[in-house]
């Protein structure tokens, strides 16, 4: 299972890394950076409610209980990562705010152990450590040091709603069906982005054009949307969800950090942004990181806490159930 997860977590990395690329033909149309993200929220979970209601309709019964938990989902998990992080490059290098996002991992590990009270072995902190220095060096993270206060909150609030994405799918039980939750997380995230995004207000006739951004591939705008939509979003997610059940929320966020390669290998494919030295030593940086990290799920240490006979659990996240 754990390889399983693993695989997962990789396979949905990369597909998380064509957001960036086709998002960047949708907004070289004519649509806003929050209204790319609205259609792309709207889209997707518009899709997987009417998929789900056909096929399974179960999925998408929400416990009256767990009726906060899908809200939170919905607002910090979904709408806060995508929201934040693009008002946080309107007053940052795009680098940077990528780089506080992207503090998920260590975020996520230092709430396992300090909140939690889950030991963990040392490659997750090892792993989680080493991922977020490949990540500074991908980014390039020293150039344009003029950090705006409030841009740098921005930034690590994004990072601190992504790491609560990893912790909430790691922590929700049987009595939540993983498809529902991702597919009313995306419609609520929706519906919280209207007043910002203005749907009304957004150029529909954009999706009819043809376009390539600057030393970019032409591409329809609407193939564009749809990958983004099917690939970037819908797959992307359930994956993503699927591997942090098999894994754990530290193991996940760290794996999670390779779309930051991904996304700069499709970019450089379809939009023509080259791949440099940093790139390269930065992401094999980033990979050793997450691969460490894996071997975390592998002997977790128990916490002093624990009853002297009770048996660790596999996970050392889920430990606490």
């Amino acid at each position: 299972m754990r390889y399983a997860g693993l695989g997962l977590a990789f396979v949905s990395s990369w597909c998380f890394a064509f957001s960036g690329p086709m998002a960047k033909y949708l907004i070289t149309a004519g649509l806003a950076p929050i209204e790319a993200v609205w259609t792309r929220m709207a889209g997707a979970g518009l899709l997987l409610v009417a998929v789900l209601a056909v096929v399974k309709p179960r999925a998408l019964r929400i416990p009256r209980s767990r009726l906060p938990f899908f809200g939170l989902y919905a607002v910090m998990a979904v709408a806060g990562v995508q929201t934040l992080y693009f008002v946080a490059i309107t007053r940052l290098p795009v680098g940077i705010a990528l780089l506080l996002e992207f503090m998920a991992p260590v975020m996520v590990v230092a709430w396992v152990r300090f909140v939690r009270k889950v030991r963990l072995a040392r490659a997750a902190y090892i792993g989680a450590v080493v991922a977020v220095v490949g990540l500074g060096i991908v980014v390039e993270a020293w150039q344009g040091m003029r950090l705006d206060a409030l841009g740098l909150l921005l930034g690590l609030l994004a990072g601190a709603c992504c790491a609560g994405y990893f912790l909430m799918n790691d922590s929700f039980g049987d009595d939540v069906d993983p498809l529902g939750l991702i597919a009313w997380g995306m419609t609520g995230a929706a519906v919280v982005l209207i007043p910002f995004a203005r749907p009304w207000d957004i150029p529909w006739a954009a999706f009819t054009a043809t376009v390539a951004p600057d030393g970019g591939r032409t591409l329809p705008v609407l193939g564009a949307y749809l990958w983004m939509v099917l690939i970037a979003t819908v797959i992307a997610y359930i994956l993503g969800v699927n591997a942090v059940r098999r894994l754990s929320a530290a193991v996940g966020a760290t794996v999670a950090s390779l779309e930051v390669i991904g996304g700069a290998v499709v970019a450089w494919a379809l939009v023509g942004e080259t791949l440099g030295v940093f790139q390269i030593v930065g992401g094999l940086l980033v990979l050793s990181g997450a691969l460490l990290a894996q071997t975390a799920t592998a002997s977790p240490s128990p916490s002093p806490a624990a009853e002297p006979d009770a048996e660790p659990d596999a996970n050392p996240v889920t430990a606490r159930r």
